[in-house]
């Protein structure tokens, strides 16, 4: 199934709870907004363009089981929705664009309760179809930049769990790789959640792509030893210079791929696009609770110490600089990104 589908009989949400992968395959069902906004924080569904597509089905939620007998406090009720989703994850931008979208939809004219339910569980559904649209055209475009033998680091996961289905940078290296092209994988675990290689290695078994796990501090190795010959990750919000804010060592990956003249590529929609930042450094940064690095364990007891803090970034920001191009459902932008990328922003 998809990552997260739309039950229209049932007026329900069903998504894949991430979190409990790859030992147990769980699907989730959600009649209520708030519960969504919790999902969405939990991280049972992440990935920047599902995080959006999710946000979209909670105003549907959101819609469909209000009890306003008018349109304009059904309206004020969806307000109060996206201004609770909204806060999530304040750091990738799909969020905020898809509950823009359905809050641009209500501003219309509508006769009826009846009416505005619908038309916000139309645009809703049209959100999560677009993403499934737009990242095989990413793919597409993605795949010409693998050539075949190749092996190439991933970091996070960028597959279909990241999104509504087919993936950003791990649905490029699955297109390649369904084009016949004889490729493999250096998954990054991860840290401190571990997508890389929870995830992102479950689905590349179940793809039949050649792969192997390794520690987010090994990538460098592999790089400098020529044992790697690309590297592509994802975005969760990328400013108008091209500066990338991504799953927290991405930085370090590409700083390592870029000295040692390794191709690196970030793939996204150009829903991640954010204009409105002249560059990364305005990009909020969400801080994770220190739970998440502490709680690891090493033979059943903590890895650190009992009174230990810790700092938990979940993303950072990489450069414009450092990127080789930047791939997009409308194509690859190569540098000057600062003037590449608002150009095909604007192109239909």
């Amino acid at each position: 199934m998809r990552t997260l589908e739309w039950d229209f009989d049932r007026r329900e949400l069903r998504m894949i709870d991430q979190r409990l992968l790859p030992a147990h395959f769980e699907i989730n069902t959600y009649r209520d907004y708030h519960d969504v906004a919790v999902a969405i924080r939990d991280m049972v569904v992440r990935g920047a363009p599902a995080i959006g597509a999710t946000a979209g089905f909670g105003m549907a939620l959101a819609a469909s089981y209000s009890q306003a007998s008018s349109v304009q406090d059904l309206k004020a009720e969806l307000h109060q929705a996206a201004d609770l989703l909204k806060v999530t994850r304040p750091t990738a931008v799909n969020l905020a664009w898809a509950l823009q979208r359905i809050l641009s939809v209500i501003e219309a004219p509508f006769d009826t309760v009846e009416g505005l339910r619908q038309q916000v569980v139309v645009e809703a559904v049209r959100i999560a179809e677009e993403d499934v649209v737009i990242n095989h055209r990413m793919a597409r475009h993605g795949a010409e930049l693998i050539l075949d033998g190749e092996t190439i680091i991933t970091h996070c996961n960028t597959g279909s769990l990241a999104v509504v289905d087919w993936g950003t940078a791990l649905g490029v290296i699955r297109q390649a790789h369904e084009s016949g092209k004889h490729i493999k994988v250096l998954v990054d675990e991860t840290r401190p959640r571990l997508q890389g290689s929870r995830l992102t290695a479950w689905e590349l078994q179940q793809y039949g792509i050649p792969y192997e796990i390794i520690s987010d501090g090994a990538a460098g190795y592999f790089l400098r030893s020529g044992l790697a010959q690309k590297v592509f990750f994802g975005a969760d919000r990328v400013a108008a210079n091209g500066d990338v804010a991504n799953k927290v060592g991405s930085y370090m990956l590409a700083l390592a791929a870029h000295a040692n003249d390794v191709p690196v590529y970030s793939v996204f929609p150009t829903s991640t696009v954010d204009l409105s930042l002249a560059n990364g450094d305005l990009i909020p940064i969400e801080e994770r609770d220190e739970d998440e690095v502490l709680g690891i364990q090493f033979h059943g007891e903590p890895v650190a110490p009992q009174a230990a803090h810790a700092r938990n970034p979940a993303f950072d920001v990489t450069p414009h600089h450092l990127f080789t191009g930047l791939v997009t459902e409308k194509g690859i932008v190569h540098p000057p990104f600062k003037e590449n990328l608002p150009r095909l922003m604007k192109q239909q």
